[in-house]
């Protein structure tokens, strides 16, 4: 995304002395960017991360099981092998920095609390995976594959593919077998018993089949691994911002970026301060419903593979800040075209390459 890079060119002229005098919470974009990672002051502690980690531990609760991952705040989501615990990303701790990631990532990973619970879910997986040692049972390697295949810097999934379940966007649980099981794990933990029914007559069955077996065995047992550290804490890390979104940019921006944008701006308009035309992003969340069926009932594919073209659509037009260009009917007719080529393409074979 070269574009984004240019506002991530280092700063001049400013101590951190005299940056410092104000709280970080008020300074300019520019001047939070030049900030240390490990000089923002954060807790989990009254937000809304911690309201959903209470969640997840009251679902775990409910499910019989005793083990609780611990969570520290990172620059990243992970769950770190060796060590049954959550690392939740800075920028959920704070709207202005949730802003900032917004600006440059075009989306908020756990931005909200369904996003954030969906997260927390996934992480969980691996961290109960590491308690119980689950990686090193038969059933697992057999369904999932080995976990100590090399993680790929990035990954195609197949779309159509019923071997894997559907929890996070992207269709994460293709990414690695360690993902397969996380993402798995996910939707059996689910309150309810839904994934029976939505899953009924797919391969994946088999999967969650195992994982609620093998949960069954572990209720009211005490992990074999207790370990409480911390990994790559965010006030060890002395990397700017500036530096942290310079690397991040470079590293998920997907090869087809620039041609989505460029088609965008073709269907929709460059914004205005004050302009009283529509946001492209407001007009595509409000007709999603709409295109969705029709997009669908046209190439006769799932919804939920129309979604996965449209809801990146919707990220990137916030991002570029687009506005509706003319009579709306005619630009449903243009977006409704433009989803059409991207979900016809991702039906064509393996899907874009995804950045992990």
């Amino acid at each position: 995304m070269p574009s984004r890079a240019r506002h991530l060119r280092p700063r001049s002229g400013r101590t951190r002395r005299a940056r410092r005098r104000r709280s970080w919470t008020r300074l300019s974009d520019e001047d939070l960017l030049d900030l240390r990672l490990r000089d923002l002051v954060l807790r989990v502690e009254g937000t809304p991360v911690e309201r959903e980690l209470a969640r997840l531990y009251r679902e775990l609760t409910r499910r019989g099981l005793t083990f609780r991952p611990h969570a520290w705040i990172a620059q990243e989501w992970f769950s770190p092998d060796g060590v049954p615990g959550i690392a939740i990303p800075f920028y959920l701790l704070h709207p202005r920095l949730r802003r900032l990631e917004r600006r440059f990532m075009g989306e908020v990973e756990g931005g909200n609390a369904e996003y954030l619970l969906r997260i927390l879910r996934h992480e969980a997986g691996h961290a109960v995976d590491t308690a119980y040692r689950l990686r090193r049972r038969k059933g697992y390697r057999e369904l999932f594959g080995s976990p100590s295949r090399r993680y790929p810097r990035h990954y195609r999934p197949r779309p159509g593919s019923k071997r894997f379940v559907q929890h996070l966007d992207d269709w994460y649980a293709q990414s690695h077998p360690a993902e397969d099981f996380a993402e798995t794990f996910a939707e059996w933990l689910k309150p309810g018993a839904a994934w029976r029914r939505r899953y009924a007559g797919w391969p994946a069955l088999k999967k969650l089949a195992w994982v609620a077996r093998t949960m069954a065995e572990l209720r009211g047992r005490r992990p074999a691994v207790q370990a409480r550290r911390h990994i790559e804490p965010l006030r060890t890390v002395g990397r700017t911002l500036r530096a942290h979104y310079a690397a991040k940019v470079r590293h998920y921006g997907r090869p087809d970026a620039d041609r989505v944008d460029a088609i965008l701006k073709r269907v929709f308009a460059r914004g205005r301060a004050g302009s009283r035309r529509m946001l492209a992003s407001t007009f595509l969340r409000l007709n999603g419903p709409r295109l969705r069926r029709r997009v669908a009932r046209r190439l006769g594919a799932s919804e939920y593979v129309v979604r996965e073209q449209l809801d990146p659509l919707v990220e990137r037009s916030r991002a570029l800040r687009l506005r509706v260009r003319g009579d709306r009917r005619r630009a449903a007719r243009r977006a409704e075209r433009l989803l059409v080529v991207l979900t016809r393409k991702s039906q064509k074979g393996p899907g874009p390459w995804l950045a992990l």
